[in-house]
């Protein structure tokens, strides 16, 4: 089951301070007016020792960013340069958020506090540096219903909502506004490395190396992998096993992130950084969550050949320390790893156990099958399907030599299955907006949280050990 972790005692580990004269800025964040805890994820905060802060701490270190005892002095702005929509910018950074803190986990893992909406940087160009409220309630929303999906990604850790109007060209204006902090295994990104090789800091990217090595361990490349023995190379392959279980991860999901630049990949694999997310009303490889997608280039279907894609750019930053040829044979393994992470993921939320690839191959396209000529919702067709039932003809028979897990959960004798629909998230705005009624979004969380104890313990992400 997915259940709250045992509670740890505060660990703080700096390590990012070695690296922080060449990747950040160190900053200030902005003096609102109020700061008023709307959010806290009790669950995320037991698993860094962070649960016992009374109200006064969790205002005072996540509004006013008072630093936590023995942590960063000072939050630090990260510097980067990324491709957004496959045009290379070297304009960007950390424009609205820094990093906050950084502390260990129960099981040890280097664990990062990042925020959102946290006021203006060196990097904010002619940005204000504030996040609306709506979309750090979007962003509670997508990280709960990934987390219970399965997916490896950023948890929302609190939302402080702080009392500034906030105009956006886009919604409807003048609009409430908040900052918000999310807990995550790291904040370096592929473009963390594109912008160390236009400044040609060679040294600086060999440090980087370590560093992700060091912090966010992974197996081995293959035994006949050529240059397995190269720090560039080991990471390269980690990062290639961790996208292609993320990409596998969000179809399953029927997510679409809608802005898949290289800025916005994690060298950690995990999903993040939520802006224009939507989950698929029905299975259409076309579909696309941002309004300003207007090529469908991260559309629903095209997903795994972005991260493919930013994949190759962080290859091409790592020439500055590697040949082509083991960085190539690292990315030529996508592919296969990305079937055997849709088979694998398929089968957890089918409740089903895998029988390998190629049975789950030939599983995942007799469902496909029935989705596309279907207007139900993955959402439904998982449920209604779930351990292997209600299937008769080419569905039933593609179910047949499988065998179920334990489906005992009241959840799955539920007349319907837990969505995140459009319609959804405007309602629990809505109730926000107009009455100040949290209760829709306090309700709907813990509707999620039981939809993911049903489920049961996720898949291990792939890439790390």
């Amino acid at each position: 089951m997915q259940i709250a972790p045992t509670p740890v005692r505060y660990r703080p580990d700096n390590p990012i301070t070695a690296l922080a004269e060449w990747l950040g800025d160190p900053v200030a964040a902005g003096d609102f007016p109020e700061t008023k805890l709307r959010f806290r994820n009790y669950r995320a905060a037991a698993s860094v020792g962070l649960e016992t802060l009374d109200d006064a701490q969790w205002t005072a270190h996540f509004g006013r960013f008072v630093p936590l005892p023995d942590n960063l002095p000072q939050p630090l702005a990260l510097r980067y340069h990324g491709h957004q929509f496959r045009v290379y910018n070297p304009e960007i950074g950390d424009g609205r958020g820094f990093l906050f803190g950084q502390m260990r986990d129960g099981g040890g893992r280097l664990m990062d506090l990042g925020t959102k909406g946290s006021g203006q940087t060196p990097w904010s160009r002619e940005g204000d540096g504030r996040l609306t409220l709506k979309g750090a309630v979007r962003e509670i929303l997508a990280t709960e219903m990934l987390e219970a999906l399965g997916v490896y990604t950023s948890r929302t850790f609190c939302v402080v909502e702080t009392g500034e109007q906030l105009w956006r060209g886009d919604e409807p204006s003048p609009t409430r506004s908040a900052v918000m902090t999310r807990l995550s295994h790291g904040h370096i990104r592929i473009g963390t490395f594109q912008r160390l090789l236009a400044l040609e800091q060679t040294d600086n990217m060999a440090a980087l190396v370590e560093y992700c090595l060091a912090q966010f361990p992974g197996p081995p490349p293959p035994a006949d992998a050529p240059g397995r023995d190269e720090p560039a190379v080991q990471l390269m392959h980690q990062v290639v096993e961790r996208m292609a279980d993320l990409a596998a991860s969000w179809m399953v999901a029927g997510f679409v992130h809608g802005v898949l630049n290289t800025d916005n990949m994690n060298i950690s694999g995990e999903s993040f950084d939520y802006g224009p997310w939507r989950w698929l009303p029905r299975w259409d490889q076309s579909f696309t969550a941002a309004y300003f997608d207007h090529s469908g280039l991260y559309a629903f279907g095209r997903q795994p050949e972005a991260l493919h894609w930013n994949c190759g750019q962080l290859a091409v930053a790592l020439r500055a320390l590697a040949d082509a040829p083991p960085l190539l044979a690292a990315m030529e393994r996508f592919g296969p790893l990305y079937m055997a992470a849709i088979g694998r993921r398929w089968c957890w939320r089918l409740g089903l156990e895998s029988r390998g690839l190629e049975a789950d191959t030939a599983l995942v396209g007799a469902c496909e099958a029935v989705l596309r000529d279907s207007d139900e919702t993955p959402d439904a067709f998982f449920f209604r399907h779930r351990g292997g039932r209600a299937a008769d003809g080419a569905l039933g028979h593609a179910f047949a030599d499988y065998d179920a897990v334990d489906s005992a959960h009241e959840y799955w004798r539920s007349d319907t299955p837990q969505t995140m629909l459009l319609e959804e998230v405007e309602a629990i705005w809505e109730a926000i907006a107009e009455r100040d009624d949290w209760s829709v979004l306090e309700t709907k969380i813990a509707n999620i949280r039981r939809m993911g104890e049903a489920h049961g313990a996720p898949p291990t992400p792939a890439g790390h050990v």
